[in-house]
């Protein structure tokens, strides 16, 4: 299978967000793929396990992080306030048990608890930065 989207995700310290991401939910960065401008991390690309890429950058030092966002926003806020993925990505896993555990060991802001559905099993997390992400363990 070919991949043929590509989420671009803005941190404001991507090189931390990296790190944190590598940790919480295993995903590895392609060293050959990391690039800096002014000590910031312009492009990053990271495989989240089955070969499909996440890119990742800090593309303005302007840029402001979900999290903030909605500490200054009210709107932000209420829309946030809900434990639904808004403005996230939905990636497929193999041992949704494990892969919760190691988010929530992280620090990961968890959602949801595992919820069994139709489809198969998924919780629901938030990044370091207020990013929100859907994790699926689909049925076989």
């Amino acid at each position: 299978m070919v991949q043929t989207v590509v989420p671009l995700i803005a941190y404001e310290d991507a090189a931390a967000a990296i790190d944190w991401l590598s940790r919480a939910f295993g995903f590895s960065e392609d060293p050959d793929e990391r690039y800096t401008e002014d000590g910031r991390v312009t492009h990053a690309q990271l495989d989240v396990g089955d070969g499909s890429v996440i890119f990742v950058a800090n593309p303005t030092p302007d840029y402001v992080s979900p999290k903030r966002h909605r500490e200054e926003c009210e709107s932000a806020a209420r829309w946030s306030s809900v434990p639904w993925v808004v403005d996230g990505v939905h990636v497929e896993i193999g041992d949704i048990d494990e892969h919760f555990s190691r988010a929530q060991a992280a620090g990961a802001t968890m959602l949801s608890q595992i919820e069994d559905n139709p489809f198969g099993r998924l919780y629901r997390a938030e990044d370091v930065e207020g990013h929100r992400w859907m994790f699926v363990q689909p049925k076989t």
